[in-house]
């Protein structure tokens, strides 16, 4: 077999293999203890594929899921990466009465300030730099919201945030 990392936004509740089994119509196999502590957990995005749930419904044992997954309150500076690449904003918990957080900007592609006829285009601060006649062909990149209301872009982590577990996803 290959080996795999993967990293995804799930919901999930505890649920015992019993409750589980119900859950889908099935028996549990006479091999297994339905008592076995685990997670009833929903995959967002994918095609449902029990009644009454958005996404796909699987079921994972305890420690199982509890090695693999973190809530969104408490991720490392990795899964946050992850979560603002998925369209969030994330904090460090510390920050959150300061109205602070961080984004990804995705690339972004501007036409000339030059063109005519268009809605979005380069503007006069940024062809004063690059050119009237260039477009504006951005990389992606972070950006954080201060405590001062302030757009910040190309906002880099310091080796505390890196290394830090006290990343949330805000809502």
């Amino acid at each position: 077999m290959e080996k795999y990392i993967g990293t995804k936004e799930i919901k999930a509740t505890e649920m015992n293999r019993e409750d589980y089994n119900q859950l889908r119509g099935w028996k549990v196999p006479s091999n297994e203890n339905p008592l076995d502590a685990g997670y009833l957990v929903e995959y967002p995005n994918q095609e449902p594929n029990v009644e009454g749930y958005e996404g796909y419904v699987s079921w994972s044992p305890k420690q199982v899921f509890e090695r693999t997954y973190k809530q969104l309150d408490s991720m490392t500076f990795g899964l946050a990466i992850e979560a603002m690449k998925n369209g969030h904003r994330v904090a460090r918990r510390g920050w959150n009465g300061k109205n602070m957080f961080i984004v990804y900007m995705s690339p972004l592609y501007l036409p000339p300030y030059n063109t005519a006829d268009t809605f979005r285009k380069v503007n006069d601060r940024t062809s004063k730099w690059i050119g009237e006649d260039t477009p504006l062909d951005s990389q992606g990149y972070f950006a954080m919201f201060t405590a001062n209301q302030k757009w910040q872009p190309g906002w880099l982590a310091s080796q505390n945030d890196m290394l830090a577990d006290d990343w949330e996803v805000l809502k």
